[in-house]
């Protein structure tokens, strides 16, 4: 989108850009976002963490995207991860049978998410990884990331991502075993332990 200058009409300048948020609260949180796993599928795990500004204080109106392949690698092709009611258009749930790999999060008053997805399959030569897309206020462009888990050393070390990392850095992408089936991945935006963005082209 571009304007004219008034005093100039002959010339145009660039509209200027607009941070992402934190104008979506009201269309775009749908209840059981994050629960993206059928119900008791055997390979289903729980992440959760925290999304941080550059001094590490919790956002509490960031928006977390994930998408995951099924356990075979295989990317899902199901539709349904945000059913409607056709004659009231209110919100009717996921199925609870298909996995769509996709869901999305809103942080809580603490900057905190969580999400119940299935352990993703390694595609290709990449270790098994989910991937992210993360909503924020005063972001210019939402951000892309991924979440590798823990647990398969040979693989991340011939992952052609982390291969390209320092330690430290790779570390940013490598979610931190809990126990149990979960995992925490904390995402910071910016500063000290900055969690390493992706730029697509």
């Amino acid at each position: 989108m571009t304007k004219i200058d008034p005093s100039r009409p002959e010339t145009v300048l660039p509209t200027p850009s607009h941070t992402v948020g934190p104008f979506y609260g009201h269309a775009l949180p749908f209840p059981g976002g994050g629960d993206i796993a059928p119900l008791g599928h055997p390979d289903t795990i729980a992440l959760q963490g925290y999304v941080l500004d550059g001094e590490g204080a919790p956002l509490p109106d960031a928006f977390v995207e994930l998408w995951g392949p099924d356990p075979d690698g295989n990317v899902p092709q199901a539709d349904g991860s945000m059913r409607r009611d056709p004659a009231s258009g209110g919100f009717l749930g996921r199925n609870g049978v298909e996995f769509t790999g996709w869901g999305r999060i809103q942080t809580d008053a603490n900057g905190h998410w969580t999400a119940r997805t299935l352990r993703p399959g390694a595609r290709g030569r990449s270790a098994p990884y989910l991937s992210v897309c993360v909503f924020a206020r005063g972001l210019l462009v939402h951000l892309y990331t991924r979440i590798y888990l823990p647990g398969d050393d040979a693989a991340l070390a011939a992952d052609p991502l982390l291969a390209q990392l320092d330690e430290t850095r790779r570390g940013t992408l490598i979610a931190a075993e809990q126990g149990r089936g979960t995992y925490r991945f904390d995402i910071r935006l910016q500063g000290e332990g900055e969690t390493v963005f992706l730029e697509f082209q």
